[in-house]
Formats: C-alpha cells, structure tokens, sequence
C-alpha cells in the first residue's frame, strides 16, 4: 500500500473509482460529487495552496483516493475531507484510516483548525470510520459543496 500525490495521470482513474462507488453505494448523481466538474481533474483542483489530493495504490493499482481543500462560504480555518472514495475490493484493510491520517496531518500543516465531512445515512462504515478519527455529528451543513444530496454532516477539531 502506498500513499502519494495525485497526478495529471491518474485523472480519469480516480474520476472512474469516484463514480463506480457512488453508483455501487446507491447514491444519486445529483447533488453528489458524481456531478462535480471538478472530479475529472482533480490534480488541476488540488494544485492550489493549502489543498492537496492524495491516491492510493495497492499493488501498483489506484484503488482509492480524499482531499483537503478550504470548504468553501467558511472561515479560513476551516476545511473539508472531500472525495474519499475506496475501491469494494481494499475496503477493510485499515487503508481508510491511513489515508484519513495522511489528510488531516496535511490540514493542519495548512493551518485548518476544523474538518468538515458530508455523507449518505447508509454509509454506515465511512461513518464509523469518521467516528473513529474524532469526527461527531453537527445539525445543518456547512459551507457551500454543492452536494445538497448528502445529509449527514460531520465535523472534527484538528
């Protein structure tokens, strides 16, 4: 298992395991990252200060990815773990948890002081693996995502 920067080259792979995931999970396509714009470039979206994307490989093979960017229409100390996505195959394998790590020790290498997340209710092993890292429930959204299909929010002091 290895973590490291996303590059122009894994583009259309993380695009792809982003939108298998969500169909595989029964999300909808709209109002979740399924539809962002931003998805079929992510090494152009993350290539700004204080945000980074990062893919992981097992052996050799790209099976999953998240980001840290500022969450938009909020406070310079707040970020979001965006598009954390795994393929069926690694998930279980503690690689969830890694990658989380790898996020947040970024974040606050930028000076976030909160994490933001958004999910689906049913995604009840993303959220105990958010639970698990120090994220609790909050009642309403934040900042401005775009993803009005995602009720469940969450939040972590860094």
């Amino acid at each position: 298992m290895n973590i490291r920067k996303i590059q122009p080259t894994d583009n259309l792979r993380m695009a792809a395991i982003v939108r298998e995931v969500i169909v595989e999970m029964g999300a909808p396509k709209v109002g979740t990252a399924y539809e962002d714009k931003a998805l079929d470039d992510l090494f152009a979206t993350y290539n700004k200060e204080r945000a980074v994307y990062f893919v992981i490989e097992d052996q050799n093979e790209i099976v999953g990815g998240a980001g840290i960017a500022h969450l938009p229409n909020e406070g310079v100390t707040v970020c979001e773990l965006q598009k954390m996505y795994f393929l069926s195959t690694v998930r279980g394998k503690g690689y969830g948890m890694k990658m989380m790590e790898t996020c947040l020790s970024a974040a606050r290498e930028f000076g976030f002081s909160k994490c933001y997340i958004e999910t689906m209710p049913y995604m009840t092993d993303a959220q105990k693996l958010y639970k698990k890292a120090g994220f609790y429930y909050i009642d309403a959204p934040m900042g401005n995502t775009g993803h009005y299909s995602c009720p469940v929010w969450m939040l972590k002091d860094l």
